[in-house]
């Protein structure tokens, strides 16, 4: 019964957002907005162990998510080559964040706002630390991106004093988003993760990711392979000694760790 009332909300609560988001003039001129089902779940079954009134709980859930499609929509504004596409994709961001402003304000629940915005600034600040490449350790860099992926939960969670998931979904939210930043190494030669990495192993070195021999490119592979390794053991290890895991939010977790598959030499040696 506990399982189908998350999977309701989870299915209410998203649709709220799609509507929030999808918005259809912007549709027209910017990539259609991708909502992270997966932070959308976590902040549900967060919540809900505090037995909130479920219009409180979805106002603080719509609200978390704004934000979120807001920082990721104007994270792929670099991608962008269109000036126009590119002016529509920082308004549409902008767009995002107005309506949680307005959402928190009309509910005149200042502590939260409070709350998200220390999260936006930390990953706003750790963004900055990567893409200017202003760190010179690999461990620091995966703690960077670690918080650009989780800041938003984990500060809603401290504050609800939910915190004990923490380590598991800090974790799991960075796995996914190296397996992302693999993947798109892999397809295109280039990452934002990727990039940062490039000048902490290669320092002295100003080629550009063509420019890289196979083997400095499998290096890079290979320890973003290790830390994925890594990140999903520490997972597994929190699921099993943390029983409070919903069943819908377990699944969801032990789903996409099962379907990773470790990276085979994906650059073909040179000579």
């Amino acid at each position: 019964m506990r399982m189908q009332d998350i999977r309701q909300k989870f299915s209410t609560i998203k649709q709220k957002v799609e509507h929030s988001v999808f918005d259809t003039y912007l549709l027209n001129y910017i990539e259609t907005p991708v909502i992270d089902e997966d932070k959308l779940l976590i902040l549900i079954s967060l919540l809900d162990r505090l037995d909130l009134p479920f219009d409180v709980m979805e106002n603080y859930v719509l609200s978390t998510m704004l934000v979120q499609t807001a920082l990721d929509t104007h994270e792929q504004i670099s991608e962008i080559t269109d000036e126009k596409s590119r002016q529509l994709t920082v308004l549409a961001g902008d767009y995002y964040s107005g309506l949680y402003y307005k959402l928190l304000a009309e509910s005149e629940d200042i502590l939260v706002i409070n709350v998200l915005s220390q999260g936006i600034k930390e990953i706003n600040e750790h963004k900055i630390t990567v893409y200017y490449k202003e760190t010179a350790d690999l461990e620091k860099l995966m703690t960077s991106m670690m918080l650009i992926e989780s800041s938003l939960i984990t500060k809603l969670s401290e504050y609800f004093t939910t915190d004990h998931w923490n380590e598991v979904i800090t974790n799991f939210l960075l796995f996914k988003r190296l397996v992302k930043e693999q993947s798109q190494f892999i397809q295109t030669g280039s990452s934002f993760l990727f990039d940062a990495m490039k000048k902490i192993l290669f320092p002295s070195s100003e080629f550009t990711f063509t420019e890289l021999t196979s083997g400095q490119k499998n290096q890079l592979l290979s320890i973003c392979g290790l830390q994925i390794e890594r990140t999903k053991s520490t997972i597994e290890k929190g699921i099993s000694i943390n029983p409070s895991l919903n069943p819908f939010l377990e699944s969801k977790i032990t789903g996409l760790l099962n379907q990773y598959q470790p990276y085979v030499k994906s650059f073909v040696e040179e000579g």
